[in-house]
């Protein structure tokens, strides 16, 4: 682990320059940075999420039904959730090369799939194009290990904090490069692949001599400085999701795009302001020390104490026991919150519990996410507006995520509200969502999109925390990327199984009343509100068996939460204390601040969330109470009139108060002698006509 650098005064000629470029050396190797670069990091991982912009580009270019479709998707969060390997390898080598191997998974994996869509090569197998869609999004788990494990062994007494901010720059980086990919390409699907190949590439390359742990001392503006990080990233994902809004109602030029995106790479470089401040305060401190470190150096040695005698205790233990059978003593469990040996946890019924919920709450999630795009098309959603329907999913991902672990500390540390308990009551918002998505109504994916991003965002940081309180953090790694291989699991069962099979079974009923087989076809392509309802009632279903799962674990532990579960590390707290040689003084003011930073946080957070929330719903209100959804297979071609126009006249999906028939008005010259056959003409035909409502 590296020393956090030291500086020296640059003498002679040239002292100010010198000075300069010291200082900057100084920064970019500084610990502040490095967690600004981890953030960076975070924000370009997130390519995974944006699968339902680009999902229908790969069904239409090689020619895919929806079940092989959603069978890539499978392979896609197979490799984002098993990153056992991830773990193993950091154990073992320096964390640029995890950086480095990671970057060169992503471009790999991500390069071969837009070489595959452009037919740059010859059309790969299905299996070739999973372990694509594999080695791209495994890499995330490459790099979010590196970041992650950096960023806690450097501020160990902020985990919390941390993880929570990383996990949330995850949720916005799926919203970023939308905005990023139409500043540089537009509406180019197949470059967006490119850029998910090259740019989540580029950023670990860029940072990997930087990343890496430190040995840091707790500051007492540490806490200070993680909040002004937070507000920066509250900001930023609120004009993202004003961005994502207005670019569904306003066509924007490519010009308009360039300034959007310009706008979000400032928001996401502004906290280099904050880093530079505090890099330039240590900086002073090192050139100019008041007092010698000797209470650093004390700390360590009398750690180092207790430390040699723990050691020395556990070996007479395992002198006067030397035959204890393993395997009995995988039975013989300890008690929850204590430290549990991997196979005791493993082969616990909590465990079993946690499985459960996290097959059905991130495996129903990741079904939703996958055929986001699809949903949209078969509700007759042009293509700007699907792009809206991922980008809000992101932007709530983020919420969810930052949300979910401070507003179930607050509940478990004031009221010993339970966290399975918070964790049932979020997928319950979860099964609105998918039954939003079974029952659709003008305007209702809107919803369904910030519900089930925010649910799953949500989901993470409270089975993270769930484990590690359950379980200890002895095995915690291993032990939590053993408990998310319930999520590629519930992923394939609902996405490939479930949505993927009944919609082509949709398709398939919809070719038959017209007279046609799927072999006149080139995709199969369903259009109306029937595609995905049987679905989604089996998958909200399936997430509703997951909150009976989290209210057994409530019963299961209510005795474990009503007591101290922190009650050990404010017992080592105080012991710390006592070996630093704090004054009383200095407790009471810690103490003191501490609760009042920590009120405002979650204060400043409950208002922005009900800002956003309410500035939400009322477009949504606006958009379902104007728009009319039209049913493409009801749409009857007439003559064209005297101005050379055509007309189609529609039904609407879900007749309302303002549509109850709509018209459709389309110049071409020559006008076409029938409806186009393919859903992705119809779409092209619509984003260019005017419509005439009739109540």
């Amino acid at each position: 682990m590296d020393e956090a650098p030291t500086v020296h005064a640059t003498p002679g000629v040239g002292g100010r320059c010198g000075e300069v470029f010291s200082f900057l050396a100084y920064v970019v190797r500084g610990q502040w940075f490095t967690l600004f670069a981890s953030f960076l990091v975070m924000a370009g991982a997130g390519g995974t999420y944006l699968f339902g912009i680009y999902s229908n580009e790969v069904k239409v270019s090689l020619g895919y039904d929806q079940t092989t479709l959603n069978l890539l998707s499978f392979f896609k969060d197979l490799g984002t959730h098993v990153g056992v390997s991830a773990g193993l390898i950091a154990e073992v080598t320096p964390t640029w090369f995890v950086l480095l191997l990671g970057s060169a998974m992503n471009f790999a994996g991500y390069f071969m799939v837009w070489l595959a869509i452009t037919g740059k090569i010859g059309k790969p197998k299905v299996w070739q194009m999973g372990i694509y869609f594999f080695l791209g999004a495994h890499s995330q788990n490459f790099t979010s290990t590196a970041a992650h494990v950096t960023g806690i062994k450097s501020f160990t007494e902020s985990r919390g904090i941390l993880i929570g901010l990383l996990q949330g720059f995850i949720g916005l980086s799926g919203a970023i490069m939308t905005q990023l990919y139409l500043a540089i390409y537009g509406y180019d699907f197949k470059s967006l692949i490119l850029l998910v190949g090259w740019l989540p590439a580029a950023i670990p390359v860029i940072f990997a001599y930087t990343i890496r742990p430190m040995k840091v001392v707790k500051q007492p503006n540490e806490l200070r400085v993680f909040y002004s990080f937070f507000y920066v990233s509250i900001a930023l994902a609120l004009f993202l999701m004003v961005m994502t809004i207005v670019q569904k109602q306003i066509a924007f030029s490519q010009v308009a795009y360039i300034v959007s995106a310009t706008v979000v790479c400032i928001l996401l470089f502004s906290p280099l302001v904050f880093v530079i401040r505090e890099e330039f305060i240590l900086w002073k401190l090192k050139k100019n020390p008041i007092n010698p470190t000797n209470t650093t150096l004390s700390v360590v040695e009398s750690k180092a104490a207790p430390l040699q005698a723990d050691s020395s205790a556990q070996a007479a233990q395992l002198e006067e026991n030397p035959q204890t059978s393993y395997f009995a003593d995988i039975f013989k469990k300890p008690n929850r919150g204590e430290d549990h040996s991997i196979l005791q946890a493993l082969l616990s019924i909590d465990m079993l519990l946690l499985f459960i919920v996290t097959l059905c709450g991130i495996g129903s999630s990741l079904a939703a996410i996958n055929n986001l795009g699809q949903i949209g098309e078969s509700l007759g959603y042009p293509t700007r507006t699907v792009s809206t329907f991922v980008s809000l999913l992101s932007i709530w991902n983020y919420f969810g995520r930052v949300f979910a672990g401070f507003a179930s500390e607050r509940l478990l540390t004031k009221w010993k509200i339970p966290r399975p308990l918070v964790m049932a009551l979020f997928l319950l918002l979860l099964c609105i969502g998918h039954f939003l998505i079974a029952f659709p109504a003008p305007g209702s994916v809107y919803a369904a999109s910030v519900i089930i991003g925010f649910s799953f965002g949500t989901q993470l940081p409270l089975i993270l925390a769930i484990i590690s309180e359950l379980f200890g953090l002895k095995h915690f790694a291993t032990l939590f990327s053993c408990g998310l291989l319930a999520s590629p699991i519930g992923s394939y069962v609902m996405s490939v199984r479930v949505t993927g099979f009944l919609y082509d079974k949709e398709a398939l009923k919809e070719l038959a009343m017209k007279g046609l087989d799927k072999s006149s076809m080139k995709e199969l392509t369903c259009t109306g509100t029937h595609c995905y309802r049987l679905s989604f009632i089996i998958v909200g279903l399936v997430t509703l068996f997951g909150v009976l799962a989290s209210l057994i674990l409530v019963m299961r532990t209510r005795e474990f939460y009503k007591g101290d579960i922190y009650k050990k590390f404010k017992e080592e707290a105080k012991v710390e204390e006592t070996v630093m040689g704090l004054s009383s003084n200095t407790r009471r003011a810690t103490h003191s601040v501490a609760p009042t930073e920590s009120s405002e946080f979650h204060y400043t957070s409950f208002c922005y969330l009900a800002c956003s929330s309410i500035f939400v719903l009322v477009i949504a209100a606006i958009i379902a109470d104007h728009v009319c959804y039209i049913d493409i297979s009801s749409c009857q071609l007439p003559a064209k009139d005297h101005r050379n126009t055509v007309h189609y006249r529609c039904t609407p999906l879900q007749p309302s108060s303002t549509c109850s028939q709509l018209e459709t008005a389309i110049d071409e010259t020559p006008r076409p002698t029938s409806l186009p056959t393919s859903n992705r003409a119809i779409h092209m035909h619509l984003q260019a006509t005017t419509v005439t409502v009739h109540p």
